[in-house]
């Protein structure tokens, strides 16, 4: 019997080489034959992430960091030699924009959610009838029928009312999936409130009562990290793990087809044919639905276009910026007339990303329902994000340079009942194209971590077949 197993990976994302690493790592620690060939349709590696250095600035042009908490990036740095690059962010007061007033966010508020009375009732960001409506969560019963996929918007507007979720909710959580909320799935984004609620009923009670108990006043913890050289480093630290000859660049994977003897096909757009025993499809859904029978795939899954958005990222002369506040940056409400988003003061929140001396600033452009200024001109959103500057923060100074990046169509939209199509899929893939498997952004989470751990149980499924 041949036990040699080849998987094929499309996509060489973070998704991609991650699959690629996990595959290596355990035929290293078990002695199986295992290898792969990752198929990239780019001439560079790491999908959104890519770090741009210039003078002495880090600068992301897409992610720029991930969530402390998922553990699984932290170890997989540490498995390709980058623990001592590991950088925590400043903690400090963010803030929301709103009625042309920066109100800092509310002490206690977890994801928008107040678990402190005092910040709540005494902050300017609600007027007093949004405040009593979001108290009447403290008696609101919980769903009946609590297992029922809703949308993010409708079960917050619920619970707490518009104005909380429009003023604080609404830009915390879009900013994550640069999505409509109103459609965006509560099971497969946020499931965590949904089981406070039924656990607790309340969902101010129940975030409250999972708060540590600390006296005094909680020094905030660092919830996000990234790395000293940029997280294009970690990019390139996975690739140098896994042998060069085993990685196509420029090279696209055009169709997949069932083969004799169980093995499977991939067709690039050279004309060039591998073989393989598994296939791994980590390229963005509307790609995949063009490699695979139509029939795979479940009616009305991603209906949603991904959302496209672009940051820009201006670097000024310390002495030429004033900040009139102490922090680390906003994020917009959407009622207010901005073209920005949200805003990072980067030199506060990742000063070891610019030299002495400098600021720099990161804007945020583009949402589900306003995307139009993702296509305009570079010139064109850097003009519209210094009036923005000059409205929110005073700012009239030139940048000495900046850097435009978009991330186009990049955003996958988890409508809801995403977890039951995912599940949809899967399915018939297992039934119709056994061997072939989808992980990343579109079906598991949009962070770093969440694609590192698709990667892993997708490996994991294929090591269980062997």
């Amino acid at each position: 019997m041949d036990n040699r197993k080849h998987v094929i990976i499309a996509g060489g994302g973070i998704t991609g080489l991650a699959a690629a690493f996990f595959l290596q790592e355990e035929a290293q620690k078990s002695g199986r034959q295992i290898t792969f060939t990752v198929v990239e349709g780019s001439s560079r590696l790491g999908g959104k992430i890519e770090t741009f250095e210039k003078d002495g600035f880090v600068i992301e042009r897409g992610p720029d960091s991930y969530l402390a908490r998922k553990s699984i990036m932290t170890e997989l740095i540490e498995k390709v030699g980058l623990k001592d690059d590991i950088v925590p962010n400043n903690t400090g007061q963010a803030y929301i924009l709103h009625g042309e007033k920066l109100h800092p966010i509310p002490e206690g508020a977890v994801m928008g959610i107040p678990t402190k009375l005092r910040p709540f009732i005494t902050t300017g960001l609600f007027s007093w009838p949004g405040k009593l409506r979001a108290g009447i969560d403290l008696v609101m019963p919980k769903r009946k029928n609590a297992d029922e996929d809703i949308s993010v918007g409708h079960f917050f507007k619920r619970r707490l009312g518009h104005e909380a979720v429009e003023r604080l909710i609404e830009p915390l959580l879009s900013g994550i999936y640069a999505g409509d909320i109103d459609k965006i799935s509560l099971q497969s984004t946020f499931p965590q409130f949904a089981e406070t609620e039924e656990k607790s009923r309340s969902l101010i009670l129940g975030m409250k009562q999972s708060q540590p108990k600390s006296s005094g006043k909680p020094k905030k913890a660092a919830q996000f990290r990234t790395l000293k050289h940029g997280l294009s480093s970690f990019v390139e630290a996975l690739a140098n793990s896994i042998p060069k000859n085993q990685v196509w660049l420029e090279k696209k994977v055009v169709n997949v087809e069932k083969g004799e003897n169980e093995k499977l096909h991939a067709l690039l757009d050279d004309g060039t044919v591998i073989t393989g025993d598994n296939v791994i499809l980590t390229t963005p859904y509307a790609i995949t639905k063009t490699l695979l029978p139509e029939t795979v795939f479940p009616e009305g899954f991603h209906e949603t276009i991904p959302t496209s958005v672009a940051t820009v990222a201006m670097a000024f002369p310390e002495e030429s910026i004033t900040f009139k506040h102490e922090g680390t940056g906003f994020v917009i409400a959407r009622s207010e007339d901005y073209t920005m988003t949200a805003c990072t003061w980067t030199n506060r929140k990742w000063p070891h990303t610019v030299p002495d001396g400098k600021v720099l600033i990161r804007c945020y452009v583009g949402r589900a329902d306003d995307q139009e200024i993702v296509f305009e001109d570079d010139e064109e959103i850097l003009r519209r994000v210094l009036i923005d500057l000059e409205r929110s923060m005073g700012i009239t100074a030139k940048p000495e340079f900046y850097l435009v990046s978009r991330l186009v169509q990049s955003m996958p939209q988890y409508d809801v009942g995403h977890k039951e199509k995912v599940a949809e899929l899967r399915d018939n893939l297992q039934h119709n194209m056994p061997g072939v498997h989808v992980a990343g952004a579109p079906y598991d989470g949009v962070g770093l971590p969440d694609c590192i751990a698709s990667a892993k149980m997708t490996v994991n499924k294929i090591l269980e077949n062997h």
